[in-house]
């Protein structure tokens, strides 16, 4: 946009705008945290049932060795099947493993950005084969976070596996007289213990990596002052023409109201300020209306319509006060002046009386 170059974004996203960065796949969303996830609920897994799982592959592996001299190679069915028979076992003691990782995943992801599902940042983008753009991603501020993240972690987790290793080192010798069985449960048991201490780094790191990641989202979505008028423009209309339409709107009320004032009762006056026309019907109203008001201007023309159509005008300054400040245009007086707009009205009646009778 022309006018809004070179302008600062200071001002905070828009509902309108937010939702437009969700649709186009912008959103606050922090990788560590779904890794962080994902490797605490395997190392529960295999904490919990790694045994298990040990033994229902080792199982497997010696059912395979077993059957080897009986296995005929050169039959593709017996081998089809064979094959077939091995992947439903492995796949049967892998599916505990694998469900809940799945599951943690997408509990991951859903809990930072919501449950939507958008077709729009999956579609192809001529610009993303620009190799001028693609080097700008390369020495962009993100791709410098992300290479930070990504050394930092690979020397936590060096550093802690050097360090759990070189404290276990002193019991290697005696793994020559174990079997394997302990070796493989020594070897699991240093996995397990680098896991654990590499997960409370990680926790550290994915928590202050999705407040970074909130933040720059945020300074992301900012938007310039010309930008939040346009889309105010867009959402609510041109102020020039709303205005226009106002006027309108008040000009077409005005003259409906003074077509009202020669049906009136009586007009009521402070008595060079303020006009109010009231009505009263019986038969078809509970209490007098108010059918037309206003003050200077407004209130000499009702009271010209009024001479021009021989509308009784009285001057009552208190009431006539009060029926404009308490009383807008169609609405009934309410009960507390109902004694004195009566006094009113009965004068005004007296006088029709008196002129019809003469």
């Amino acid at each position: 946009m022309p006018e809004s170059r070179g302008q600062e974004r200071t001002e905070k996203a828009t509902p309108k705008r937010r939702q437009k960065a969700r649709r186009d796949g912008q959103v606050a969303y922090s990788r560590e945290i779904t890794s962080v996830l994902i490797i605490m609920t395997a190392m529960g897994v295999f904490y919990f049932a790694g045994a298990w799982l040990f033994w229902n592959i080792s199982e497997v592996i010696v059912n395979i060795y077993q059957q080897l001299d009986t296995l005929r190679i050169d039959v593709a069915t017996d081998l089809s099947a064979f094959a077939t028979a091995m992947f439903k076992k492995v796949f049967l003691i892998l599916v505990p493993f694998f469900v809940p990782v799945v599951i943690v995943a997408l509990a991951g992801n859903i809990g930072q950005i919501g449950f939507e599902m958008h077709t729009k940042p999956l579609r192809p983008k001529l610009s993303k084969f620009n190799p001028v753009a693609g080097l700008k991603k390369l020495v962009s501020s993100k791709s410098l976070v992300e290479l930070v993240k990504s050394i930092f972690k690979i020397v936590i987790v060096g550093s802690v596996a050097f360090g759990v290793v070189k404290k276990e080192m002193t019991k290697f010798p005696a793994l020559i007289q174990q079997e394997v069985s302990d070796i493989l449960l020594f070897i699991a048991s240093v996995a397990f213990e680098i896991f654990f201490y590499v997960c409370l780094i990680l926790i550290i790191l994915a928590a202050l990596d999705y407040i970074y990641q909130r933040w720059r989202h945020e300074e992301n979505l900012k938007m310039t002052k010309q930008e939040v008028k346009d889309e105010r423009k867009q959402s609510e209309g041109d102020p020039k023409i709303k205005a226009r339409i106002r006027k309108v709107q008040m000009e077409m009320a005005a003259r409906r109201m003074m077509e009202a004032v020669p049906d009136a009762d009586v007009i009521i006056t402070n008595p060079v300020h303020l006009a109010i026309a009231l009505k009263f019907d019986s038969a078809e109203m509970i209490a007098p209306k108010v059918v037309a008001k206003g003050a200077g201007p407004v209130a000499q023309r009702i009271k010209e319509i009024a001479r021009e159509n021989e509308v009784p005008i009285v001057e009552d300054k208190p009431l006539a006060q009060a029926l404009h400040k308490m009383v807008e245009i169609g609405e009934f007086i309410p009960a507390e002046l109902y004694r004195a707009v009566a006094e009113v009205l009965a004068y005004v009646y007296r006088l029709k009386g008196m002129y019809q009778n003469a």
